[in-house]
């Protein structure tokens, strides 16, 4: 039949135009290789960029995600783009950084991470820590050490992040004394509790307070009422013994630490204001350093979460509890400083508090009161730290006195 043929001539015509012309069809569009790599572009299959090998010297911001044995490091160019992203050993990181030329380098403030900064900041790096919260949402994709590395190339990066300070040799052996101690309190308070309970369950109570429990246990353990079995006299002898070794090293590291705050300057200026001691200043010392973090006393405070949590929205303004962010430890230790002034000390027009307390006393709880008072302490304590000069007082017209 005629369409056969005509359809025969087709096909001959197209085979004919194959092998003239490779690669491109009969109607002269280019026709796609058969080959397997062409087939999977075809699909729409999804190529794995790497980054490229260029020298050392185009990186210019390098992000480390510290690790117990390995760092896993991403770096970026001028530009902005990858650069460099391995995975070194603990020993690799200092001899490869030296070998580089100078650069911003982050880190999260971790374990480890101050020890770090202050070896590539002696190699001439300009070595950064970060809060782990705020580099969090510069993370992309699934959690990993690359990505958690390159989060934090991105977050060193930005103009307006607040950076940790890195502490000296003398700050961490200071906050190592003081956490020992805490953890020792923290023990202390579990066996006194332990104590109480023991002899609750047998109908004997004592008055709150440590003093009260030490005063009385020698009696009532050298009583021996049959209130208490003898293997819960046994019991308590034990706890008691436990008590006493713990009483012992609590005394031995308050006397080491406030030896080392009686040698030190800063300390010494922060224990002339009212409520604060060795234990506070050394503290406070071993945390912020001089106070150069932060440009004002409102901050400090806020870091140390005594300032309201709010929540904001559109012209309403609602304030609620204090934040509690920051550090734990210093804050507890403030808040106590304000209640010993409320209670013990008497003459608060030595300090210039007299007015203000007097005044506070008519409109806030004491609660509120004592959270209010630590946050004013601690801005004192941060304007004596930063100043370089001991707390005195300065007579205003207005104000009558007031705190220099």
């Amino acid at each position: 039949m005629v369409l056969d043929s005509n359809a025969r001539a087709v096909r001959r015509g197209c085979s004919l135009w194959k092998q003239a012309f490779p690669g491109t069809s009969a109607n002269g569009m280019v026709r796609p290789c058969s080959c397997p790599a062409s087939d999977k572009l075809a699909r729409g299959a999804k190529t794995r960029s790497t980054p490229s090998q260029t020298p050392s010297t185009a990186i210019a911001v390098i992000g480390i995600d510290i690790g117990k044995n390995s760092f896993h490091v991403v770096g970026h160019d001028t530009r902005g783009a990858v650069v460099l992203r391995q995975k070194w050993s603990r020993g690799q990181v200092e001899a490869r950084l030296a070998n580089m030329p100078p650069c911003l380098i982050g880190m999260e403030a971790c374990v480890g991470a101050h020890h770090l900064s202050r070896k590539l900041a002696s190699l001439g790096h300009d070595a950064r820590l970060m809060p782990a919260k705020y580099v969090r949402p510069y993370s992309k994709g699934p959690k990993n050490d690359f990505n958690d590395a390159e989060a934090i190339a991105e977050a060193v990066q930005r103009p307006t992040m607040k950076f940790v300070a890195t502490k000296t040799a003398e700050q961490l052996d200071l906050q190592a004394l003081h956490r020992v101690r805490e953890r020792l309190v923290s023990q202390r308070t579990g066996i006194i509790n332990q104590i109480r309970a023991f002899m609750l369950e047998r109908g004997i109570a004592v008055r709150q307070g440590i003093g009260f429990l030490r005063t009385e246990l020698p009696t009532i353990l050298a009583t021996r009422t049959d209130a208490l079995s003898p293997r819960m006299l046994c019991v308590i002898e034990e706890l008691a013994g436990d008590w006493r070794r713990l009483d012992q090293r609590i005394d031995s590291l308050s006397g080491e630490i406030e030896a080392l705050a009686r040698q030190d300057q800063a300390c010494s200026r922060l224990m002339t204001v009212s409520g604060i001691g060795p234990i506070i200043s050394s503290a406070m010392v071993a945390a912020i350093g001089t106070g150069d973090v932060f440009s004002k006393g409102r901050d400090f405070g806020a870091w140390l979460g005594l300032v309201p949590k709010q929540i904001s929205t559109g012209d309403r303004t609602i304030l609620g509890k204090i934040s509690r962010r920051g550090n734990r430890y210093l804050r507890v230790l403030f808040v106590q400083a304000a209640w010993v002034v409320l209670v013990r000390i008497k003459n608060w027009e030595r300090y210039g508090l007299r007015s203000w307390i007097e005044a506070a006393k008519k409109r806030l709880h004491h609660n509120v009161l004592a959270i209010a008072l630590a946050n004013k302490l601690a801005r004192i304590a941060w304007a004596v730290l930063a100043k370089g000069r001991a707390f005195e007082l300065t007579r205003t017209n207005d104000a009558g006195v007031r705190p220099a």
